[in-house]
């Protein structure tokens, strides 16, 4: 299995390229913001963002909640893959999805932190991995 390392020269300037083709994210992420159950589920930190740009459940959820997460993720891997066709791998373009994902969650959302436990967003600013563009 080949692992993706992200160096912080030329990843960095690949994120930030790619971050910036996010401004408009797909609609993959527009569906599931729209979604009642997932709106609703978010708002309960019952899920959350994950740093390699993919939705967590968070703790024993429902096999609802385990679906839609699923469902979810299928939707935003289609997304990473057809964006990053020919511009970078797909872990890449994920990765630096979830670090606009995870700086985008409100107050009171849950979210994955650098140590991989689920952390609640406060009223400062999450933490990011320092590989974050």
């Amino acid at each position: 299995m080949k692992r993706t390392r992200f160096t912080n020269a030329g990843g960095i300037a690949l994120a930030a390229a790619t971050i910036a083709a996010l401004a408009g994210m797909p609609a993959a992420q527009a569906q599931s913001a729209r979604s009642p159950a997932y709106t609703a589920a978010r708002a309960a930190g019952q899920v959350g963002e994950q740093r390699d740009g993919y939705l967590g459940v968070v703790g024993s959820q429902s096999g609802e909640i385990a679906a839609m997460v699923r469902d979810i993720n299928n939707q935003r891997r289609q997304v990473y893959t057809k964006a990053s066709a020919g511009k970078s791998t797909i872990q890449e373009y994920a990765f630096t999805t979830g670090c606009k994902l995870i700086r985008d969650t409100r107050a009171g959302e849950k979210y994955q932190g650098l140590d991989g436990s689920w952390k609640t967003r406060g009223a400062g600013a999450p933490e990011l991995d320092p590989r974050c563009p």
